[in-house]
């Protein structure tokens, strides 16, 4: 059977294959390092990085759910000077793809991670979270509104050489408007999608499960709809898209692929099977033989 080329380019960013773990998923990839040569992966997305550190939120924090879990973590981390000292020191170790996930209170602190870790060697990319509150309106999140969107986006662009991929919220009126709008600052991919808001309630004592009360969906059970936010928004828009949700195994990405992805990202099944990602990939690099495609590109957006 031929072997198929699994390369990708996003923009910038030149990946070995098109499998990568999720922010918030796979720490900073050295947790992850006796489970699996990490460098056999595409990229690594690390935690999402603040420009100073974060409590995150009170527990309990995660809880399971039919087909996921929810989560309210909070976007806890060790701000900006606590990762380049302790933790990319050992991703600058690594052979494969490092991008780091920031997000900010309000638009200036994106410029301004974006610009100081344009100069720190390690780092391939950004992948910008704009799923997180804005303070300066009225706790409106910076991804729910089109014009915001994009002017994050802007800002991040304007203030690094490195690839930018946007990392987009489903918890939207309209996901297309919002993603062509963003597609139009300059940045090199978009990312689809983050998790949805979510809630569980004890039902004997009335008590929530989640120390904030409201937390972040993912897993299986919010497949179909990222499946169907990366077709529509890739028959719109004319630069890369990621997919990211609900992906356990290899059919679930080559779903993404199939409706417009260009690679995907494994998030919480790795949680379950701390090898997932690599299962996806091997699998994905197997169907990709078996089916005859030269290319894993030959796959994107192909529909029967």
């Amino acid at each position: 059977m031929m072997k198929p080329d699994l390369r990708v380019s996003i923009g910038g960013l030149k990946l070995d294959n098109p499998v990568m773990a999720a922010s918030g998923t796979f720490g900073y990839g050295r947790e992850y390092e006796s489970y699996m040569d990490l460098n056999k992966l595409g990229a690594i997305v690390v935690k999402g990085i603040s420009i100073d550190p974060s409590p995150g939120n009170p527990p309990p924090r995660t809880v399971e759910t039919p087909a996921g879990m929810l989560n309210a973590i909070g976007l806890e981390n060790p701000g900006l000077d606590g990762f380049v000292r302790d933790k990319l020191p050992w991703l600058r170790k690594q052979r494969t793809k490092i991008i780091v996930n920031i997000y900010g209170k309000t638009i200036e602190e994106y410029a301004e991670l974006a610009e100081r870790l344009d100069d720190l060697d390690g780092v391939d990319a950004l992948e910008v979270n704009i799923s997180c509150p804005n303070v300066k309106s009225g706790g409106i999140a910076f991804g729910s509104d089109p014009v915001t969107a994009a002017r994050v986006a802007s800002a991040v662009r304007s203030h690094t050489q490195k690839p930018v991929l946007v990392k987009l919220s489903p918890n939207v009126t309209d996901l297309v408007a919002i993603a062509s709008e963003v597609a139009e600052t300059g940045v090199d991919g978009l990312v689809l999608i983050n998790t949805l808001r979510g809630m569980a309630i004890d039902p004997i004592s009335g008590r929530p499960l989640l120390g904030n009360l409201i937390g972040g969906l993912s897993g299986p059970a919010i497949r179909p709809i990222a499946v169907r936010a990366v077709f529509e928004v890739s028959r719109k828009v004319s630069i890369p898209i990621v997919g990211c949700g609900g992906i356990v195994e290899w059919p679930d990405a080559v779903e993404h692929i199939r409706a417009g992805a260009w690679a995907v990202e494994v998030g919480s099944a790795t949680f379950r099977n701390p090898r997932a990602s690599l299962d996806v990939l091997e699998g994905l690099e197997r169907f990709l033989s078996q089916m005859n495609f030269a290319s894993c590109q030959e796959l994107v957006g192909l529909l029967a």
